[in-house]
Order: C-alpha cells, then sequence, then structure tokens
C-alpha cells in the first residue's frame, strides 16, 4: 500500500511540474545586430523597436505572459557575436535571437543557437547558406538573402541588356555568397564576367577598386556590398565618372536607408530588390507611421526592421499555440513552420523545411528627384517576383533538413 502511495504522489509531483513547465509564459529576446557601424541604420535600435512593437501587437502581455526584449553590438566580428549569444543562452536565459545582419556573424550565432537548442530568426543577414549548407532545426531566415537579390536584380539587369560584369564585392561571407549567386545568374542568362576585386569590410576609399573596375570595360559595376560601404562606393563611382563615362552600377542590395543617406540626385535611378517598402498599402503605411514616430530620427522602417518585427509576431503566435514554454528552440521553430504566417507587413507565406520563410520580392527603382513627393518618397515599383519563385528551390537546396 505504502509502494502504492509513492507511485500517486511521484506521478502527481510529476503532473505538477509538467504543467508549471507547459505554463511558463516568462519570454526574453535578444536582438543582436550592430549599434554603431556601417549597418547600424538599417537595423540597430531600429530592430530593438520593432521587436518591442511586435510584442505590444501580439496582445501576449495583457494575456499575462511576461515577455521582454534586449540589445547588444556584435561590432560585425563572429567571435563578440558568439560570445554574447552564448552569454545570452546560458547565463541572462534568452530565448531567441533575432536579426544579426552581417553573414558571418550570424552563421556562427546560427552554429550556437543549435548547440543550446534556442531560436534564430535572422533578419538582417544576406547569405543563402543559412537555409542551404548552414541549415539548422533552430534557425529561421526571414527577410531577404542572397539568391533572391541575384534572382530577381541579377536577372532584370541582364535582361536589359547588362551582359558584361565586373563585380565590387566585400570581402567576407555576404560578400562571396551574393558575388556567387549573382554570377550564376549571369552566367545562366548568357552574360560574362570581366573581373572581380574584393575589398575589406567597412571600407572608406574605394579609389583602387574603382579604378580596376573601370579598366575592365565591363557594361555593369555589380556592387556585391551593404550599407556604408554602398553608399561610399556609390558616392566614389560618380566622382570617378564610372557612370558618365558609360558603365552602369547595379546595387544588389540597397536598404532605404542608403536612399535616405544617398539623396535623389545621387541615387535615382538604381535598380534593386526589396522584400518590403513602406508604401506599398494600408498596412504598411500604417505601420511605417506607429514606426517612425518612435524613431528619434523619424525614419522609416528598412525591410530588416521589418522582418525583425513580422518575424517576432510570427515567433509569439507560435509560443501561443504551444502554450508557453519557450525553452525547446527546435519545438518552437518547428511550430513555426507548421503555421502559415501572415502579418500586415509581408502578407501570408510559409516558412519551409529549409527555414527559408517565403514571400514575394520586389524589384524597385529609385525616384527622380522631381518624381518625389517628399522625404521617403523613394521608390517605384518595376515588377514582383512571386514567393514561389523568388527562393532557391527545395529541390536545389544543400540543407540536411529537406528530404530528396
Amino acid at each position: 500500500m505504502k509502494k502504492l502511495h509513492a507511485i500517486s504522489w511521484a506521478a502527481l509531483l510529476l503532473c505538477a511540474s509538467g504543467a508549471a513547465f507547459a505554463q511558463d509564459k516568462n519570454v526574453k529576446i535578444g536582438n543582436l545586430n550592430d549599434m554603431s557601424s556601417l549597418y547600424a541604420d538599417l537595423g540597430g535600435p531600429g530592430s530593438t523597436l520593432a521587436a518591442q512593437m511586435a510584442i505590444e501587437d501580439s496582445g501576449l502581455t495583457a494575456k499575462g505572459w511576461k515577455i521582454e526584449v534586449i540589445g547588444a553590438d556584435h561590432q560585425n566580428k563572429p567571435d563578440i557575436g558568439s560570445n554574447i549569444a552564448r552569454q545570452w543562452y546560458d547565463v541572462d536565459k534568452v530565448d531567441v535571437i533575432v536579426d544579426t545582419p552581417n553573414s558571418g556573424v550570424a552563421l556562427a550565432v546560427a552554429a550556437v543557437t543549435k548547440d543550446k537548442n534556442g531560436v534564430f530568426i535572422n533578419s538582417g543577414a544576406a547569405s543563402s547558406d543559412l537555409t542551404g549548407k548552414a541549415c539548422t532545426p533552430n534557425t529561421v531566415h526571414w527577410t531577404y538573402d542572397t539568391y533572391a537579390l541575384a534572382n530577381t536584380t541579377g536577372k532584370a539587369v541582364v535582361k536589359a541588356g547588362g551582359d558584361s560584369w565586373f563585380f565590387l564585392t566585400a570581402d567576407y561571407a555576404f560578400g562571396h555568397a551574393l558575388e556567387r549567386d549573382t554570377e550564376a545568374v549571369v552566367l545562366a542568362n548568357s552574360g560574362k564576367v570581366l573581373g572581380k576585386v574584393r575589398h575589406p569590410l567597412n571600407t572608406s576609399d574605394f579609389s583602387s577598386f574603382l579604378l580596376q573596375a573601370q579598366s575592365s570595360k565591363a557594361k555593369i559595376v555589380g556592387l556585391a556590398n551593404a550599407g556604408g560601404d554602398t553608399t561610399n562606393s556609390i558616392k566614389q563611382a560618380s566622382e570617378f565618372g564610372i557612370t558618365s563615362g558609360g558603365q552602369k552600377l547595379a546595387a544588389l542590395l540597397l536598404f532605404i536607408t542608403d536612399v535616405h543617406a544617398l539623396g535623389l540626385n545621387v541615387a535615382q535611378g538604381l535598380s534593386f530588390t526589396e522584400s518590403f517598402y513602406w508604401d506599398m498599402n494600408d498596412q504598411t503605411r500604417a505601420f511605417a507611421d506607429r514606426f517612425s514616430k518612435r524613431m528619434k530620427n523619424g525614419a522609416k522602417p528598412s525591410m530588416v526592421q521589418a522582418g525583425v518585427y513580422a518575424g517576432v509576431l510570427h515567433y509569439l503566435k507560435a509560443l501561443e499555440a504551444l502554450g508557453g514554454n519557450p525553452h525547446d528552440g527546435a519545438k518552437v521553430v518547428a511550430k513555426m513552420k507548421e503555421m502559415p504566417t501572415d502579418d500586415p507587413l509581408f502578407g501570408k507565406g510559409q516558412i519551409r523545411a529549409d527555414g527559408r520563410k517565403i514571400h514575394p520580392v520586389y524589384l524597385f527603382e529609385v525616384k527622380k528627384p522631381s518624381e518625389s513627393k517628399g522625404p521617403w518618397d523613394y521608390y517605384k515599383l518595376i515588377a514582383t517576383t512571386p514567393a514561389n519563385e523568388a527562393f532557391r528551390p527545395l529541390a536545389e537546396s544543400e540543407c540536411p533538413l529537406v528530404k530528396k
């Protein structure tokens, strides 16, 4: 009889423990990005705000959930990024890391997140390897990637007659992936690559690199860089007379914050790919209005910040569907993949088995000054690539999670 009572008590304790575990509704979100350098404007504190707005819009705090977001600067160094990630998971009990531009840092954080069974929702990094050979059960890549950029901008430029290219490439994982994916598109569409040169991250002097591009006589100078490197290379290309000499620039990755920094006089006519623009519809405009009112500089959201908002919102929906317990990252990501996505910024979509978030991407052109109605009215929509055509097909994926 005593033995039966002991078993019953043990069962009750297990049930009580399980119930408490299932009802854990404390969530900590870590926004890990560049807070002070060339990617700070497109992500930075604006991404922390976007995550906070997703928490508020989820409605979970009104239901008794305790959700907080903290931020840190990875300084564009993979060792610093991975150390912060370990500290967050082991000591600070962070459940999910978001944003993380810089593909070198993102790949390192993805590996740490898998080891710690956390969740990594990347919006800022571009390398398609995050859902390719480096995919994990704990990573979701939300906003864009190098394949989508190449598949949209690269293809459009070649079809418009830009059939000879020279690449100016940021010398790290992101630049290499963007150059690789764009070169494949150029060659597949009967174009030629006449040369390439790689520059260090966060370079202030592009003169020697631009002179090589100029001497190549290529029709297109493909800028496989981002943020401050892109704006500096565009400004200096103008100073060197590259565009006035007949060569065209292809900004393979351009953000609205870059266009704002360049000004329409310099940026007009540039074609590029994004998956979000604040002035697309009533829902995006309403979000952008709320966002800019809370930003110190009044900036409209970049696609990276929009991706942080939408990714966190979907993550919280998945957690609510699970009834709480954010600490088993692989289980939460599996739920995120199971549930269709639907948010006001990207519309309806899905997360594939490889962790790739699927939605349409857009080819834009920067307006002329005479076409703009005021600050942040910068884009003209040129073409839309449907969701099922924008990203690398699963049949071509190197991701081990994808069944062949």
